[in-house]
């Protein structure tokens, strides 16, 4: 074996002009097969964790019918009971409850529509990140009448600014159209332009004090431990109490649903492009080194090297040429991933702002974990040893007598 290892990797280098554009190709193949792959992973696991922690939760507690309908009369009626059960859950890391309204928004310019959420102040910032999205301004927890927060994006489309007064009017529990005025004491910005021009928050207190003369909850968000368990508590969630409708992450949002899923998808596609690439060059590379070395296969032949030596050469000339670009073009790819993992690529100049549009980051942290380099090792190793099968084929048909002959 010793001796085949030797031969092969002398005859690879017979032609280091031809073995060098596979290896570079092989290199540039698989780092650019690894860094879209960590920046696909880097994408979903940003766009999971600020919906995640920002506003969605692991699971969320509404009335049946209310994110259907999302009429006010539609509120939990056992919203305390609910609190109470989730206090005493060991798998609950922190919950929130929240009153919410479809309303107009009205500013002396113009008007748009809006979803509001009255927020309870204090659970809020231990169950969400969303109070470290503001950009100016205060919180709501200042002391002053009626505070609100706008997006940015909001904000520039009603022309108003900290300090400014909008009036938001909306149906109360009795179905009667009620207005309030709000000043805007800060604004936000998250990674989601639309979010931004379409959700203000408000002091539940605030916001229960139009709707109805009582406390009411349409909302409760629980952030978990552990994610894994969602299923399992909005199962209990659902089992203990009537008239809810208890529903994980995975069931409330199809879009992240879908990127979630898809995410593993996009990396398997991308390598099958990369090994269909990879073949074609090692069987390209492979028959040619063939068809250049047939009078000295056939010598081979001719003084006793048996053909399962001549196929296990030529295996081994395919597996290792291609393990040496792969395992170079896996350690650019790791360092490359470890750098941007820190600085951030920051999509901005080639339109990555216009990412903002569907929810993404203009700023990517990529992402490759262990068994992505594992499962490319394998691929690679794998297209070699198959690329390699039909040219060892046709030099062991090779007849020693006619090639030394010709």
């Amino acid at each position: 074996m010793n001796m085949l290892l030797t031969i092969s990797w002398r005859n690879i280098w017979r032609h280091p002009a031809r073995s060098g554009v596979l290896l570079g190709a092989i290199v540039a193949g698989l780092w650019a097969g690894i860094m879209v792959s960590a920046l696909t992973n880097g994408w979903v696991k940003q766009r999971f964790d600020n919906m995640i922690l920002e506003e969605l939760t692991h699971v969320q507690i509404h009335h049946p019918d209310f994110l259907a309908e999302r009429e006010s009369e539609m509120y939990l009626r056992k919203a305390d009971d609910l609190m109470h059960f989730l206090e005493q859950d060991d798998r609950v890391r922190s919950f929130t409850p929240r009153t919410l309204s479809d309303a107009m928004i009205q500013s002396p310019l113009t008007s748009s529509g809006v979803q509001i959420r009255g927020i309870d102040i204090h659970r809020e910032p231990r169950t969400t990140t969303f109070h470290e999205n503001l950009t100016q301004g205060e919180y709501l927890d200042v002391g002053m009448r009626n505070p609100i927060l706008l997006g940015e994006q909001l904000a520039k489309k009603l022309n108003v600014g900290i300090g400014n007064r909008v009036v938001l009017s909306f149906q109360d529990l009795d179905n009667h159209i009620t207005s309030g005025s709000f000043n805007i004491t800060g604004l936000f910005r998250t990674a989601s332009n639309p979010y931004d021009e379409r959700h203000v928050f408000v002091r539940s207190d605030d916001l229960n004090a139009l709707l109805t003369d009582r406390i009411i909850r349409h909302e409760i968000a629980i952030l978990l431990h552990d994610e894994s368990v969602s299923n399992a508590l909005a199962a209990d969630l659902n089992r203990e109490f009537d008239g809810i409708a208890a529903e994980t992450w995975y069931e409330l949002s199809p879009e992240l649903r879908y990127i979630t899923d898809m995410g593993g998808s996009m990396t398997f596609y991308i390598m099958v492009v990369i090994m269909l690439a990879l073949a074609f060059g090692i069987l390209n590379t492979m028959l040619m080194a063939i068809f250049e070395r047939m009078r000295e296969l056939g010598m081979l032949m001719a003084v006793g090297m048996s053909k399962v030596r001549i196929f296990l050469m030529i295996m081994l000339e395919s597996v290792i040429l291609t393990l040496t670009g792969a395992v170079a073009g896996l350690f650019i790819a790791h360092i490359s991933v470890n750098f941007l993992a820190r600085k951030g690529l920051d999509m901005t100049s080639v339109g990555g702002e216009s990412m903002a549009e569907f929810g993404y980051d203009a700023v990517v942290y990529p992402i490759a974990v262990t068994g992505d380099y594992i499962t490319t090792i394998l691929l690679v190793t794998c297209t070699a040893i198959l690329a390699a099968v039909y040219p060892a084929i046709k030099a062991l048909r090779l007849n020693p007598t006619d090639v030394i002959k010709g």
